[in-house]
């Protein structure tokens, strides 16, 4: 996929808020995702650890982004909130799996996969497509809505809550058929 063809990234859209970082064990900024990140491989979400946020934070969201997937809309892989301020690192599956290392408490909605959890990268063969981990500092413990909401609604309320935000950008070619 061409640079120049590729969509815009989701927060260029958003009102500019501070910006922290995020980090993580698997994925390395702009390098290739792991194969523990792919649907087809181990699906597992990655490890984040997360710093600088702004004061005020009272929770924090996660979610996981392809802006260059073939819909028209994206495809949303990984939506988590309501995540503690206390709780600044995730361990690698902690949105997979049984979800160990997760916080009580903490809500996943239903990614475009159609399940409520993380579901690794698979773009078409020999496409190259961004996934966008990002990170969300909330203002206010509970975002709002439920288990049930679509990443959409989730996103909304984001926007209007978020009071700084830290992003991952990781690569995944799909393998040629």
């Amino acid at each position: 996929m061409a640079e120049q063809n590729r969509a815009p990234l989701p927060h260029d859209f958003h009102p500019p808020v501070h910006a922290f970082t995020v980090e993580s064990a698997d994925i390395e900024p702009g390098g290739e995702l792991g194969g523990a990140q792919v649907l087809k491989g181990g699906n597992v979400s990655p490890h984040l650890r997360w710093e600088g946020f702004p004061e005020g934070t009272k929770s924090f969201a996660v979610t996981c982004f392809d802006p260059d997937a073939p819909t028209g809309s994206g495809f949303w892989h990984w939506v988590l909130f309501d995540l503690p301020a206390s709780v600044t690192e995730l361990p690698a599956g902690a949105g997979s799996g049984k979800f160990e290392g997760l916080p009580a408490g903490a809500v996943h909605v239903r990614n475009d996969y159609g399940t409520q959890d993380f579901g690794g990268a698979a773009p078409p063969a020999g496409e190259r497509h961004r996934y966008v981990f990002t990170v969300y500092a909330v203002d206010q413990e509970k975002l709002g809505p439920g288990a049930d909401a679509s990443p959409a609604v989730v996103g909304f309320n984001l926007r209007f809550h978020t009071l700084g935000r830290a992003q991952l950008i990781g690569e995944y070619e799909g393998p040629a058929s």
